[in-house]
């Protein structure tokens, strides 16, 4: 082979090498090994035997109360010294001062070779730092005194993005021939080393974009779910407490070992998706009414309506005591005997304000109403009363009556299929957002919390066989924070063992996932989540041998 034919196979291997080196770097996602791959095949092109990345920053140093932009070491290697710092799984570059790419008096900083590099965004190849004479290398002599080593070669060389800004720069140290010995980096190491960094700015610049988008829809889903719960104080945290609860059943999920999940497992993309999933989850509450969401009395509208309802009992009242000051003057005036008369006034005075004390109870929605109550409301609002004019009417209005009738909870049914509409509106949002292929299943994930295994869930009626795991694991995360929450109003904040009860008979309705309530048993994720979100009062003990809706058999 001739010595030409030689080389340009040596040229076409470095030239193939740098295509290879191209693709690994816009591929690599984590930024360490990224910045690593970088310094390492920089070295690798040109027969470095040590280098240096540094980035640009500003910040790091204070000048007259401005921050100053400078470079910062950040990888950081030499072969002969056995160094490696700043990649993954390395000790960080803490021990190297930044450089300041301006002086105290505002002027670029010409003295530090990689700072003219980079203020001029133009390469520096210099043959012997020693006998150099237009940079400043006394920092470099006093590293090499400590260590014994001697930087002789420097190729220098800025990257930059696509608007020539100038985001870092490599240092490539003692070129090495194929003997091993230091010799000067050649025209084309300096080719090399700056077509490599061309590609390696882009990559870093990608990488900072993929990044901050990242980081602005993260943000975005965060503002989403701080809305909805500031709109609401009484479920204020729900969006953000149902995502941990969601990631500590997907996780227990994972590790177990049951029968019907044992092949069920999660990447951290997963996890990243199904953790989004979870923060948008109630996403359509911002359409909801603001009274239907913080209606926490049944009589409540703009406010609560009982106080009507006293004003009235107030009028009862008076009447009784004018009819009970009349029997008095008329016993008086024809000394005829009232006490009968006086004592069925007084019982009915203790009637009223029991009645008063019951439809107090009623409002609050904690417990549920029975048959009995509601013909003991069906006495009350049949009660009449005068107003002002003198028009008799009904103690109860027809709107204040059928509230008071709702068996469990706040809501009429018309407020009910409202507040349900959210999960319409979560659904018609969702599907608008053109989510890219790793967050496909948002939107499955999301507005499955409502669903139910037997079908009879919303909003789009699923059972179980048409749901992934993911999405039946939000529902459980869902329903227990839920049952936990100290903030509702109607109720006092559920023990452990109240809401596993409560659990076990949803899943025995086939309301909730059968395995996942085992999955969420048997690994305690109600004792890892208690822990962070619930008061100590909260954290009994819970008898799992009471427990419904448990498979005794894999207990």
């Amino acid at each position: 082979m001739s010595n030409s034919s030689a080389k340009g196979d040596a040229s076409y291997q470095q030239i193939k090498r740098l295509n290879q080196i191209g693709i690994a770097l816009s591929s690599q996602r984590d930024k360490r090994q990224l910045l690593s791959l970088i310094l390492t095949s920089a070295r690798e092109l040109t027969g470095a035997e040590a280098g240096t990345l540094y980035i640009r920053e500003t910040g790091t140093l204070y000048i007259r109360e401005t921050d100053v932009p400078s470079l910062r070491f950040d990888i950081v290697q030499n072969d002969r010294l056995n160094i490696n710092l700043g990649g993954r799984d390395q000790s960080p570059v803490d021990n190297f001062p930044p450089i300041p790419l301006l002086t105290e008096d505002g002027k670029p900083n010409d003295k530090m070779v990689v700072a003219w590099s980079v203020n001029n965004n133009l390469t520096v190849n210099i043959p012997d730092a020693y006998s150099h004479k237009g940079f400043d290398f006394s920092g470099t002599r006093a590293f090499d005194q400590r260590t014994g080593y001697r930087s002789c070669s420097f190729l220098t060389v800025p990257l930059s993005d696509h608007d020539g800004h100038v985001i870092a720069a490599l240092q490539l140290i003692n070129k090495l021939n194929p003997k091993g010995e230091i010799s000067t980096f050649t025209k084309k190491d300096q080719e090399l080393a700056e077509s490599l960094a061309s590609q390696a700015a882009m990559a870093i610049i990608n990488q900072r974009l993929i990044n901050e988008m990242k980081t602005l829809f993260d943000s975005f889903t965060r503002v989403i779910a701080t809305a909805i719960d500031s709109k609401s104080p009484h479920t204020g945290n729900h969006c953000r407490r149902v995502p941990d609860a969601t990631l500590m059943l997907a996780e227990a999920a994972c590790r177990s070992r049951h029968p019907a999940i044992k092949d069920f497992n999660m990447t951290e993309a997963d996890f990243y998706e199904l953790k989004t999933a979870a923060w948008l989850h109630d996403c359509g509450k911002v359409v909801t009414p603001h009274h239907v969401m913080e209606k926490s009395r049944k009589l409540e509208t703009v406010i609560d309506r009982i106080g009507w309802v006293e004003d009235r009992l107030e009028i009862l009242l008076r009447d009784l005591r004018i009819n009970a000051l009349e029997l008095k003057m008329q016993a008086l005036e024809q000394g005829t005997n009232v006490l009968a008369d006086l004592e069925a006034l007084k019982e009915r005075e203790q009637t009223l304000l029991d009645d008063m004390e019951f439809l107090h109870h009623c409002n609050i929605g904690a417990e549920f109403v029975t048959d009995e109550d509601l013909q003991h409301l069906e006495r009350i609002r049949n009660y009449v009363w005068a107003d002002k004019k003198g028009c008799e009417r009904f103690f109860l209005t027809e709107d204040e009556y059928r509230n008071l009738c709702i068996r469990r909870g706040t809501l009429n049914p018309e407020e009910r299929k409202i507040m349900e509409g959210h999960m319409t509106a979560t659904l018609s949002m969702l599907e608008q957002l053109p989510f890219p292929e790793h967050l496909k299943n948002v939107t499955e994930y999301a507005v499955c919390h409502h669903e139910r295994m037997d079908g009879k869930g919303y909003p789009r009626g699923l059972s179980r066989d048409q749901m992934s795991i993911p999405a039946r694991i939000m529902g459980i995360a869902d329903v227990f924070e839920a049952l936990t929450a100290p903030e509702r109003p109607y109720k006092q904040p559920m023990k452990l063992s109240q809401a596993l009860a409560i659990m076990g008979r949803m899943v025995e309705d086939n309301h909730l996932d059968p395995d996942l309530f085992q999955v969420f048993v048997e690994e305690k994720v109600y004792m890892t989540y208690g822990a962070k979100h619930m008061k100590p009062e909260q954290m009994d003990e819970v008898n799992l041998q009471e427990l419904k809706g448990l498979n005794r058999s894999v207990v």
